[in-house]
């Protein structure tokens, strides 16, 4: 099944002169041609985009075809195995909830045009946030680097990098199972059954379960409001496929959804049901279940306590009573930054260093090792920040920022008078460094 249908050079619509001149154009997404199917009996041009007639409705059941649009999404990728698995992690996601980390990605914009894809993904990060997820926002012009330790994938935005790029191009990348992850780009759709090229491709092969792409330049007023998105996927409890087209002001245009439709991680039992009734009776669940997935949930209590304006103190007390961050990786590193965030070095880097005897990913383990040796060094305990450090080097030996790794390691060897280890470290910074050009 292709993924667009080409520009024909020689169809010629009289309303075409009506369109401003870049979008005088008849290519499209196949999958939003066939969305816009319904929109046949209107005798719509095929000329430029269409106006989308769902665009922002907050009621899941207009998006139906009598109102102009077909719910149109595909189970594809690089291969049969990974189209296949879009729908078992779906439905995983389903029964056991959609938990992990989120990561939003803005180009730090402040005027211009393009700032309003700043601003989507901003708003989207928000709402995350507000629902007590672990949400990190980098607003550099610069997209994630290749040394950026995106551990436990729940929710990833971004833009604007022509090819895949940052933590995504390591051979294995942490997402969790219902995983959603979109990066902003014109043609980032281009190619969909490929490891290497564009976004949609790749990000599905690393393990990704939901994505949207662009397959032709559809200009950023034609890509989704992801802030919509989101808003609808969470706390709307539409599925896949009514938030994708919901968040979209064109179809019949450049847009492809890959995924399962229906998957809906965050529906209701009940249409009365508020977003945190939900969640409390997933917690019920994972509580009677005694499934290990609990300890995002008490996260999730954490953080929701925490925007709401309860005192750091109390969710510590919380934390630290709560037998299940004995043994969690994610509990005991949310207690360290609750502590730091709180200049209580000493307890931060307590729990820092509990966090790392216990089970964790290799990304969060990146990053709480290297958290805890700038910690220790803050703490004046140059001898142990070293020895993390050269710890963390003997376990990531293909790390991609070493350079910046050993520039933190050689202060910490000098006041250590430590000549020998000076030297190593020096001879690597010089081995390491970009050279001018003679």
């Amino acid at each position: 099944m292709p993924v667009k249908i080409l520009n024909d050079p020689n169809l010629s619509e009289a309303s075409a002169e009506k369109v401003r001149v870049e979008l005088r154009r008849n290519d499209a997404a196949l999958d939003s041609e066939l969305a816009a199917l319904p929109l046949l009996l209107r005798n719509l041009p095929l000329t430029s985009p269409a106006r989308n007639p769902v665009y922002g409705v907050t009621n899941a059941a207009l998006i139906h075809p009598t109102n102009g649009v077909l719910v149109v999404a595909r189970l594809d990728g690089p291969s049969v195995e990974i189209a296949r698995g879009l729908v078992d992690k779906a439905m995983e996601a389903e029964t056991n909830g959609l938990w992990g980390r989120a990561y939003f990605d803005l180009r730090g914009l402040t005027n211009s045009h393009y700032k309003l894809g700043d601003d989507w993904i901003r708003g989207a990060a928000e709402l995350i946030q507000r629902f007590g997820f672990e949400t990190i926002v980098d607003d550099k012009p610069d997209t994630f680097s290749a040394a950026f330790p995106m551990s436990q994938i729940a929710f990833y935005a971004g833009w604007y990098d022509g090819q895949f790029s940052g933590p995504f191009t390591a051979s294995k990348v942490d997402f969790m199972p219902g995983a959603v992850a979109y990066h902003l780009h014109s043609f980032s759709a281009h190619v969909l059954r490929t490891r290497d090229q564009y976004w949609v491709g790749p990000l599905l092969a690393k393990g990704a379960t939901a994505t949207i792409g662009y397959v032709e330049e559809p200009y950023l007023e034609g890509t989704i409001n992801v802030s919509a998105f989101f808003a609808d996927f969470t706390a709307l409890g539409f599925n896949f496929g009514e938030a994708a087209y919901a968040a979209q002001p064109s179809i019949s245009w450049q847009t492809t959804v890959v995924g399962d439709p229906l998957y809906r991680p965050f529906g209701r039992k009940n249409p009365a049901d508020h977003f945190g009734k939900r969640l409390q009776e997933l917690h019920s669940e994972l509580l009677a279940r005694k499934s290990k997935l609990i300890e995002w949930s008490h996260l999730q209590v954490v953080n929701l306590n925490l925007a709401q304006g309860y005192p750091a103190s109390d969710m510590i007390g919380y934390l630290e009573q709560e037998p299940t961050t004995r043994k969690s990786a994610v509990l005991q590193e949310k207690l360290g930054d609750i502590f730091y965030s709180r200049g209580k070095l000493a307890d931060a880097i307590d729990a820092y260093g509990k966090a790392l005897k216990l089970e964790m990913t290799p990304q969060q383990r990146i990053r709480v090792m290297l958290g805890q040796a700038e910690l220790l060094a803050l703490y004046t305990k140059r001898q142990q920040a070293l020895d993390m450090y050269q710890e963390f080097l003997k376990e990531f030996t293909n790390y991609p920022a070493l350079l910046s790794l050993y520039q933190r390691m050689l202060p910490l060897a000098q006041d250590l008078n430590k000549t020998t280890e000076v030297v190593r470290i020096e001879k690597e910074i010089e081995r390491l460094s970009p050279h001018a050009e003679k």
